[in-house]
């Protein structure tokens, strides 16, 4: 293979939310490229249909449930992975929710907690106890995925962005916890067109699309695939603590 050729071969891979959307798309695009991959999400059937679209092509698959804002099920989710792969070499946070509310006013104790367990304090959780043990072993590489709602908040997605922020922020700070031998960077997505973009105004969104976006659309799935390579491999070897915005010129 030609050394400027992403090879993913011999790598164990985790990836949380990694059965839908951006998730599924890197859990595929690692395994295109040769690594084994676990994917958790909280529906494990969801989970087991992307493990065999990886099987099908000649590599490992790992589908976990787990609720990444559950302090407890995240230290499970290790536990299962290092016990079927024998070490992570690479983590990919990306498991994130944004439910809809309707002010600021009406978004309750247990909706905030909610979004920032999932999106905040899994990240948090995964990637202390992985980045600790890839530190004592080999190395690996951490991946967070952020959001561009978190430079450019709106008060519909108030509790999200501030989760998100929090993430940018987790990044840099575990990266300065387990380096040298441990990357930690984040890709911070802007509109991409996955299932949750089924429930937007699509005529709305094209029309600001074509105003606000350089590229005068929402991103696809795929789109996110060839960053997410270079992160996780020896390309990226001097690159730690940094925060990629994939938003298709958005402003």
């Amino acid at each position: 293979m030609p050394t400027n050729v992403i090879d993913m071969h011999g790598r164990k891979v985790l990836i949380t939310g990694g059965s839908r959307g951006l998730g599924r798309a890197m859990a595929l695009g690692f395994a295109e490229a040769g690594a084994d991959v676990a994917i958790a999400s909280r529906k494990l059937e969801s989970c087991a249909a992307t493990a065999r679209e990886i099987e099908a092509l000649g590599r490992k698959a790992l589908p976990v449930a787990c609720h990444v804002g559950q302090w407890d099920q995240c230290d499970a989710l290790v536990a299962t992975v290092y016990e079927a792969f024998g070490r992570v070499d690479v983590l990919v946070n990306n498991a994130g929710m944004s439910p809809i509310y309707d002010s600021l006013a009406d978004v309750s104790e247990a909706l905030w907690d909610k979004v920032i367990d999932v999106n905040l304090k899994g990240t948090f959780r995964l990637g202390a106890v992985i980045g600790a043990r890839m530190a004592a072993g080999d190395g690996g590489a951490i991946i967070n995925v952020s959001s561009v709602a978190a430079i450019r908040p709106r008060g519909d997605i108030a509790p999200y962005a501030a989760a998100k922020a929090g993430v940018n922020a987790l990044t840099e700070a575990l990266a300065d916890a387990y380096g040298p031998k441990v990357r930690v960077n984040c890709i911070m997505p802007g509109p991409f067109l996955t299932d949750i973009s089924k429930a937007w105004d699509m005529a709305a969104f094209e029309a600001r699309a074509r105003d606000g976006i350089a590229l005068g659309r929402g991103g696809e799935a795929d789109e996110i695939v060839g960053a997410a390579l270079y992160l996780a491999s020896d390309h990226a070897g001097y690159t730690t603590g940094a925060v990629l915005k994939i938003d298709g010129g958005s402003r």
